[in-house]
Parts: C-alpha cells; structure tokens; sequence
C-alpha cells in the first residue's frame, strides 16, 4: 500500500509517498510543493495542485492522510487554508484515495509519544524512525512524512478516533456501538493518552 501524508499550505505543502510492505516501509518521495506568495491565491491554488496531480499520478497512492484539525490567525487565514486542503482531498478523492485524518497532538505523540513535542523533535524523530537524513528540508516535508507514517503505524487512539469519524461520516448507528464497546474495551489506554497529550479526564 503506498500512502500519501499532507501537511497543507498555501504557499507551502509538504508532501510525503511511503510504500508499505508488511511491517517495512519504504520512503518513494517526500518534498514541499511551493507557490510564490505574492501570487494570486487562485494560481498558488492552480501551482500547488497541478504539480500535486503529478506526483499522484506517478506514484499512484492508496490513501491519503492529512491533518484534521488546524488552527488559524484569523478567518481569513482558515478560510485560505480550508480552500487548499478543499482542492487536495478533490484531486485525491478523483482517484480513488482513502482519507483519514489525524489532529497534529496525535500524530506527534505516535512520532514521539510526546503529544506536545515540537516540530523540530518531530522531524528528528520521524527522520530517525525511517532511517533516512532530513537534508535542509523545511519543516513541512517533515510533518507529511509523520503524518504519513501515523497512517502506516495507527495507535490505539488514532484508530478510535478514525474510526469514529467513519462512523460519523456514514450514520452508521451500528458501527457506533461496536466502536463504543471497543472504547469501554480500552478505557485505561485511553486515559493514559489522553494525559500523556496532556489533555484533563473529567
């Protein structure tokens, strides 16, 4: 299975390929896709997805994962973002893709299992756990290849919270009960998670 991990921008997207093979996983390709900011936010648009399309088309992924939750200055600055992230899950959807996403504290405790780890640990860690070298990369290449490899090794808590976003996408009343009697299953691994993000149980 090969998956794509984003970390959208509309200047900068970071992008990653990973080709998993059983429990090995292989680096394809992992970069930044970068539209001049003093473009038109339509044609930074137009750059970043004509140049993502090629990629897609090369490397023909099965899935695509993708932070879920992201946080804004202002309005405006959510409303960019969610124009870009928008054009990506359309281009990926035309072919076919799976699409998960995972909140950044999620993705960096599965990396770390620190969920408030900085970046730069991130990418240290994310570099270290598929043995390659980070080059001179911006951060954004780092974050699509952990969250691509948060989609290739699920905790506990990114399958919860993945599998409830199904279910909520599909209606499923059925499919929420199982997923219920799966958290009650796993409450303390729940909570020690959720404390270890730093998150309050009430």
């Amino acid at each position: 299975m090969i998956i794509l991990g984003i970390d959208p921008g509309s200047i900068t997207t970071g992008y990653a390929f990973l080709e998993k093979n059983g429990s090995s996983l292989k680096v394809l390709e992992y970069g930044t896709i970068h539209a001049p900011a003093a473009n038109a936010l339509e044609d930074r648009l137009l750059h970043i997805i004509s140049r993502l399309e090629e990629l897609l088309d090369r490397y023909r992924p099965h899935a695509l994962s993708m932070e879920g939750v992201f946080f804004a200055k202002n309005a405006k600055s959510a409303l960019v973002l969610g124009h870009i992230r928008g054009a990506i899950l359309v281009a990926c959807r035309k072919r076919g893709l799976s699409y998960n996403e995972y909140p950044p504290k999620v993705v960096k405790q599965a990396v770390t299992g620190n969920g408030a780890a900085a970046k730069e640990q991130v990418a240290s860690m994310i570099f270290a756990q598929l043995g390659i070298s980070g080059g001179d990369l911006p951060l954004d290449a780092s974050d699509a290849l952990a969250i691509a490899w948060t989609h290739a090794n699920p905790s506990p808590l990114s399958i919860a919270i993945t599998g409830t976003a199904a279910n909520l996408k599909n209606g499923s009343k059925k499919s929420v009960s199982l997923t219920s009697r799966k958290k009650k299953a796993t409450t303390r691994q729940w909570m020690d998670l959720i404390e270890k993000m730093g998150g309050t149980i009430q």
